[in-house]
């Protein structure tokens, strides 16, 4: 049992004992020595009694260990005097009051700290200069992902020590590590995520029981699961399919032991290499359904001399490249899991290229085998060489169909399941702290005692100090140098917070998940629509959002690095103040609201940007324009008329209904939209349009292409993109930005207005009403009553008062409602088994909402169809010469009738998205809510686009009778 093994062999437990000539140094320390009287300044001599921070882990969120225990630092503050700093943390193992009353002060600034004491590694920007830090750095084989962080101790002139570097002097092992730790929770989640492998193929296993190693308090209640386990293995027996079950161990330390103290509670025999072949012509023995098998290998069991002859351990040390590994031909067809936890450097030969396991998983015998790996020494790209980056607590296995060269995350399609998670023991923490916290006090309290220069264990562990790598270091220079020129920033991964999983979020992750270095999570109140977006992208997982509960949402806000706001536009400002509130940046496609603008003072104070309006229309278009005026203006010519249409429209082919529209996005939004207010200036003339009336002002013809039959709308209030653009209105002819749409669309939708359909009175809900009583209620029509074409006529026009020569425009009518199932007709039935949900009753807050949903219903791309944007801008300019030239910067996208990607979708998700890649990346250096009419927004944003496919047609046009503002009839 694990208990009783760590009862027996309590030296285990706490790691390998320091040999006897250590622990004499340890004692023999005198309390007031220094460090070296000439040292230089990241070594001077500390004070007496020199101040010690501990940090709080941020690397995740699951990290809640801590280098020392409250009883340690109350034990050190009683044996040194030392002062100790404790960064507050909500999520530490160890609450923040058990350290005050140990004597430890809670402060967030470390700045005053001597020695600082962490686990993971730091994020550079949150190094400070000239301490001295003790953390698991990762540096010191040279791994490349962390020679930045490498490069950021040594241009801080910061000391930094390692812990994996901290060793007996006698006998060369690690004194302070975690490794058993990492071990125990390996194997525990390796066995729970084989029992879920197994169940997405089909098969039940006694491992379906057992969960993470996060879910058990502690060890012992592990034991008690691991005895369940094993009752049923040997009552129930394993899947025969998969017999033998054989369990690979590789490596003889501390990682190696502590996974197998956990298997060592199952049913199991062990074997050696010699009997593989034995196992696999005997599979069908009864014997191997009611124990698994271990087998632990060593290098003289995969290590082949390429020259011929037998292994030799002293010249594979010293001549690596004289060997290869045979384990994918040996070893790796009769595994089931493999748990690695071999030590590996890259002079070293990989123990499994992805080569060797493309080779395995084409082999159909081998369906069964190499089913999981548990790779606990996490070695990124190292021993094994498709294990391409640390996964994670919340997301802790991923999928490598070598044949294919596929990574992803869906459990049930081909690929071994890989557990690389790279802070295992976090998942133990209560135990891994004690544990660790022992092995480290005696040098803690070393360091204290000015001994890092002196004492042998801790000069070892010295990388860097004063901007020069230590002596035994001197080698990553070539790493440094090979990374070129060096710049400084924080390596770990970038998280984005998604909040929304709507119609334009696919683009959007595909985009941002397109790089290892992204971490996604989707936020939606539709956890399901969430988490099946999540599951098509690498690093991408799913999380419940209710923006109503602050204290969720900014544990949701506080975990990522930039939030991307999808959700309805009246809720963005309440995304924004969460973002705010905890120093993130924001991007959302949404006009700039008042309640958004009022933001901008509380932006600015936090350095936070919240970058607006990043979709097509608002969002592309400013882009192209922007660059268009700024062009012009340092030219020294005056934009004297700027016309700007752009619509979201069904591709021509596909407009087959009376409206020519389809919705590739909110109906709700398209149908605001159409009662907004509007103004703007059209050769010299003011023009105003009132609430309620823009649909009945349309603009009939709108002549951008031969091909299209346009017409058009006023869009809000183009007056104040003078203002947002630079442009001197008083200056300007024309000033106009407009929303296309296919010619008679806008009649219908002013007959549906003035019937009452876009009603937005809270007083107009809908409870559980079809499309024909809400009809009914509108014209009180009786429930059983049938409209012929010509009743619907006359009620039509006494309703809103049409004209006589209106029963065209009315016709249009009456088949949209049979399109919506308001009315129905015998001719009609067809239409509604195409629609089967056309008549289910409609719950809503107004009718306007009700309304867009009949028109989500009816009006949805079918397969195979597709849409379309437009985005067309004018300029008219007048340059020093006095010459006018007209400048028109033209976009068509169509949507994907394949994949069902919308254009929508792409021109609105892909800016969003490359937005927040430029606010990763810190290029975008201006903060508070802002819009990108900013150079250093639109530029590096239209290159971007450029390589996805959304290119700007431009041209120039000479003389003011080519533009469209004298061309087009304005009404």
């Amino acid at each position: 049992m694990i208990s009783a093994a760590l009862r027996a062999k309590p030296a285990m437990m706490f790691g390998r004992p320091p040999s006897a000539g250590v622990v004499q140094s340890l004692r023999q320390r005198p309390t007031s020595s220094v460090l070296c009287s000439k040292a230089p300044l990241a070594t001077q001599a500390m004070p007496t009694s020199p101040v010690i921070g501990i940090r709080r882990e941020d690397k995740n969120r699951w990290e809640r260990r801590v280098a020392l225990t409250p009883s340690h630092v109350r034990k050190l503050i009683k044996e040194t005097g030392a002062r100790v700093l404790v960064q507050p943390s909500n999520t530490r193992i160890f609450n923040n009051a058990s350290f005050e009353k140990a004597g430890a002060i809670i402060e967030e600034d470390l700045a005053k700290a001597d020695i600082i004491l962490g686990i993971k590694e730091v994020p550079i920007d949150k190094l400070i200069p000239n301490k001295t830090y003790l953390v698991f750095s990762h540096t010191h084989k040279g791994q490349s992902y962390n020679m930045p962080g490498l490069q950021a101790y040594l241009d801080k002139k910061i000391r930094l020590m390692d812990y994996e570097l901290m060793v007996d002097p006698a006998t060369k092992k690690r004194l302070v590590l975690f490794g058993k730790h990492a071990g125990y929770a390996g194997m525990i989640d390796g066995l729970h995520g084989l029992g879920q492998r197994l169940l997405a193929l089909g098969y039940n296993s006694p491992f379906i029981h057992m969960g993470q190693a996060y879910v058990y308090p502690n060890l012992e209640c592990v034991s008690t699961k691991l005895s369940h386990v094993a009752s049923i293995i040997s009552d129930q027996g394993l899947p025969e399919a998969f017999a033998p079950m054989v369990f690979t161990f590789t490596g003889a330390g501390n990682v190696t032991q502590g996974a197998r103290t956990i298997f060592n509670d199952l049913p199991h025999q062990d074997i050696t290499v010699d009997e593989l072949p034995l196992l696999a012509r005997d599979r069908y023995n009864e014997r191997y359904r009611t124990r698994l098998l271990a087998l632990q290998v060593g290098a003289q069991d995969y290590l082949e001399r390429i020259g011929g002859g037998k292994y030799d351990r002293a010249e594979y040390r010293e001549h690596p490249d004289r060997y290869r590994s045979a384990f994918a031909q040996k070893i790796a067809p009769y595994t089931t899991m493999l748990v690695n936890g071999i030590y590996w450097e890259s002079k070293y030969p990989r123990l499994m290229t992805t080569k060797d396991l493309a080779d395995i998983q084409r082999q159909r015998e081998m369906k069964n085998r190499m089913l999981a790996i548990a790779d606990i020494s996490c070695d990124i790209g190292g021993s094994l060489e498709f294990m391409s980056h640390a996964s994670t607590i919340d997301s802790p296995f991923f999928y490598v169909d070598a044949i294919n060269g596929v990574e992803h995350k869906d459990i049930e399609k081909p690929g071994v399941q890989i557990n690389s998670i790279d802070n295992l023991p976090t998942e133990l923490p209560f135990e891994a702290s004690k544990h660790f916290g022992n092995s480290l006090f005696p040098l803690a309290k070393a360091m204290v005692m000015g001994k890092i220069v002196t004492d042998p264990v801790l000069s070892n562990a010295v990388i860097c100090e004063n901007g020069k790598l230590a002596k035994p270091h001197r080698h990553l220079k070539k790493n440094l140098a090979e990374m070129g020129s060096v710049k400084v920033t924080d390596t770990r991964k970038k998280r984005v917070l998604l909040a929304g999983s709507g119609m334009v979020s696919q683009p959007l992750v595909d985009y941002l998940s397109s790089t290892k270095d992204t971490e996604i999570k989707i936020a939606s109140n539709d956890l399901n629509e969430a988490r099946k977006l999540a599951h098509q992208f690498p690093n991408t997982n799913a999380a419940l959002l209710d923006i109503a509960n602050e204290t969720e949402l900014n544990k949701l806000v506080k975990d990522c690095d930039v939030v991307v706001s999808l959700v309805p536009a009246h809720l963005h400002p309440r995304m924004a103040r969460a973002a705010i509130r905890n120093g993130k940046h924001m991007v959302t496609a949404s006009y700039i609201s008042e309640e958004m603008q009022n933001l901008d003072d509380q932006a600015r104070a936090a350095s936070v940007t919240i970058l607006n309006e990043i979709g097509l229309d608002p969002g592309i278009d400013h882009c192209s324009a922007m660059k268009i005026i700024d062009s012009a203006k340092n030219r020294g010519g005056k934009v004297k008329s700027f016309i700007s249409w752009c619509g979201g429209l069904t591709a021509p082919e596909n407009s087959n209904n009376p409206l020519g529209y389809k919705f590739s996005w909110s109906p709700r939004g398209v149908m605001t939209a159409g009662l907004n207010p509007a103004q703007f200036k059209i050769n010299g003339q003011l023009r105003n349009i009132a609430k309620g009336k823009l649909f009945e002002s349309k603009f009939a013809q709108v002549p951008l292409f031969k091909g299209f039959a346009f017409e058009g709308l006023a869009n809000r209030d183009s007056l104040q993109y003078a203002d947002i653009y630079g442009l001197q209105l008083n200056e300007m002819d024309t000033m106009f930005r407009g929303t296309l749409r296919y010619q008679g669309y806008s009649e219908i939708l002013d007959c549906f207005l003035k019937l009452g359909f876009l009603n937005l009175d809270p007083a107009s809900a809908v409870d559980a009403k079809t499309p024909k009583e809400i009809w009914n209620h509108i014209f009180g029509v009786s429930k059983d009553e049938s409209l012929l074409p010509k009743d619907f006529m006359e009620l039509v026009k006494r309703k809103i008062g049409l004209p006589n020569g209106s029963d065209a425009i009315i016709e249009r009518v009456f088949k949209e409602c049979e399109e919506l199932g308001i009315i129905g007709t015998a001719t009609k039935e067809s239409i509604n088994r195409k629609h089967s949900n056309i008549q289910q009753p409609l719950v809503a807050p107004t009718t306007l909402d009700a309304f867009s949903q009949l028109l989500q219903r009816a009006h949805k791309f079918e397969k195979g169809e597709r849409d379309m944007v437009c985005l067309f801008h004018e300029f008219g300019i007048e340059n020093p010469d006095r010459t006018y030239d007209v400048e028109c910067s033209s976009l068509v996208v169509y949507g994907d009738s394949e994949t069902g990607e919308t254009a929508m979708a792409r021109t609105v998700g892909i800016p969003a998205a490359i937005a927040t890649r430029l606010l990763l990346e810190g290029k975008v250096r201006t903060t508070g809510v802002i819009r990108p009419t900013i150079p250093e927004i639109y530029h590096p944003l239209i290159e971007r686009l450029e390589q996805k496919g959304i290119v700007f047609s431009d041209a120039t046009k000479h003389g003011a009778n080519n533009s469209l503002q004298n061309t087009m009839l304005w009404n």
